[in-house]
């Protein structure tokens, strides 16, 4: 995607054409769009859209995606992971975790289109989040829009795009993340009661996905949403490698974050 021009798939066809409409801001790679056709063209062989665009919806399962494959890494078992100091009281969010006894761990496939598995520098993310650092967030933003291009399972795309737009634009970045949410679960099926451990890597672009999501839903005062979010995160990686449990309990107690911020920063 463009500021004005998308490359899009028509759905339940292999057929790609690039769009030219207004408002293709508010969509993001995977949304699936409703066009009121206008002028058709085509150029070096390639076909051109020119329309307006009617609704947007992110229908997940219409896309006809292969799901990510989990990999099974053995069982998790509360035992053998930390709670805590001897003597600490446990915390409220870990007791039906632990009361649930060992679950099955799983590793979930992570696509990455372009990395050379002969040279683990060459990471696309990595590059991207380079642009960004130094200042190039149009360069950062096409990196990643080409990453799901070539496949929308790039879940580490959807997060960085989130990333990009979540300190000013919270409405803009939860659709991406909601987008990568959506794709990973696919993998998962319903209901699922594994364990995505944070320090199998490959979960690391779901899991930052969810948080990003769960983020945005604070943000925008969606409680109860970004409560069962968080909730979810602690059953998927009972460990919480991202700060979760530090957080839960203010979004249960609808304490806004503004509010909790301000606050943070003495104001």
């Amino acid at each position: 995607m463009k500021e004005n021009a998308a490359r899009c798939r028509l759905v339940a066809s292999k057929q790609v054409l690039t769009l030219r409409a207004t408002g293709l801001w508010n969509v993001v790679p995977g949304e699936i769009v409703c066009v009121q056709p206008g002028r058709q063209w085509s150029y070096a062989g390639h076909p051109y859209l020119a329309g307006k665009i009617l609704s947007s919806r992110l229908d997940v399962a219409a896309l006809r995606l292969v799901p990510l494959a989990l990999r099974e890494q053995g069982l998790w078992n509360p035992p053998e992971e930390y709670w805590g100091e001897d003597g600490e009281p446990l915390e409220e969010w870990a007791r039906p975790i632990i009361l649930r006894g060992p679950r099955p761990a799983f590793e979930m496939e992570q696509v990455l289109p372009g990395a050379d598995p002969d040279h683990p520098d060459s990471d696309p993310i990595l590059e991207s989040n380079d642009l960004k650092d130094s200042g190039d967030l149009v360069g950062a933003r096409t990196a990643l829009m080409k990453l799901c291009e070539a496949d929308l399972r790039c879940l580490d795309a959807h997060a960085h795009l989130g990333h990009l737009e979540f300190d000013h634009a919270p409405k803009e970045a939860i659709w991406h993340y909601e987008a990568g949410v959506r794709i990973g679960e696919l993998s998962l099926g319903s209901p699922f009661d594994g364990v995505l451990r944070w320090g199998a890597i490959d979960n690391r672009p779901f899991l930052r996905c969810m948080h990003g999501f769960g983020l945005c839903l604070w943000r925008l005062d969606r409680f109860e949403e970004a409560q069962a979010i968080f909730d979810r995160m602690l059953w998927l990686n009972p460990t919480d490698n991202q700060g979760v449990r530090f957080i839960v309990g203010e979004v249960g107690a609808r304490l806004r974050w503004e509010d909790r911020h301000d606050a943070a920063r003495g104001v």
